[in-house]
């Protein structure tokens, strides 16, 4: 029987991006699925950006890192056996409220991975969509208890192949850029959308498509 494995947390105060990643990997896919090329690739390209010390992986991973594993999974991981692909999404195509196209795509099965503020640059992955109570359900791959003190974030802990927390929708939106899981100004943010190519039933769009726009819109990964 295919295994799923609960998702797991930040080793360090840097691999939210990195962790992210490989959960979205295993919430999208069982065990047996997983090439170990698939793995290394991400554990190698992530944690690349350096801090004002010039110390690396110590600034996390970089937009351009995430941008370019998502292309490197879009063009190897079929090819390895892996049914994946990634979406890029930025601008006014990275919002969370109804009937918008990354809530559309959690609906339909994806996993989307958000850059968002939490103490500074975050990831976190969104699993599900709650459009009657505006709720987005994410896994932040941060342990934090204090955060349960923050009025409207609901922690879940019997979740633990999807989500750990749900969310209200007016937390992303937050004019203040230094809210809690702010997404900050619309022509910063930008997002990527995984599915399982066996399961979503969203069609693929090339990751070039997704660049396109995100020009358009006049923001980069």
């Amino acid at each position: 029987m295919p295994m799923k494995r609960p998702l797991y947390y930040q080793l360090s105060e840097y691999d939210c991006g990195m962790v992210t990643l490989l959960n979205a990997i295993s919430y999208l896919f069982s065990r047996e699925a997983v090439p170990p090329d698939v793995i290394k690739a991400i554990t190698t390209y992530s944690l690349d950006a350096y801090n004002t010390d010039g110390e690396v992986g110590k600034n996390g991973t970089s937009k351009a890192a995430m941008r370019f594993i998502a292309d490197w999974l879009n063009r190897n991981g079929p090819i390895k056996g892996l049914p994946i692909y990634g979406n890029y999404y930025a601008g006014l195509h990275v919002r969370v409220k109804k009937d918008s196209p990354l809530i559309d795509a959690v609906q339909q099965g994806g996993a989307v991975i958000l850059r968002l503020n939490y103490g500074g640059e975050h990831y976190v992955l969104a699993t599900k969509a709650d459009t009657q109570q505006d709720y987005l359900y994410l896994f932040d791959p941060y342990l934090d208890e204090a955060l349960k003190d923050t009025k409207g974030i609901v922690f879940v802990d019997d979740a633990p192949f999807a989500y750990n927390r749900k969310v209200p929708f007016n937390f992303f939106e937050a004019n203040d850029a230094h809210h809690a899981y702010a997404l900050g100004p619309v022509e910063k943010r930008e997002a990527i959308v995984y599915f399982n190519r066996e399961q979503g039933s969203i069609a693929p769009v090339s990751f070039n498509d997704r660049q396109n726009v995100s020009k358009k819109d006049g923001s980069g990964w």
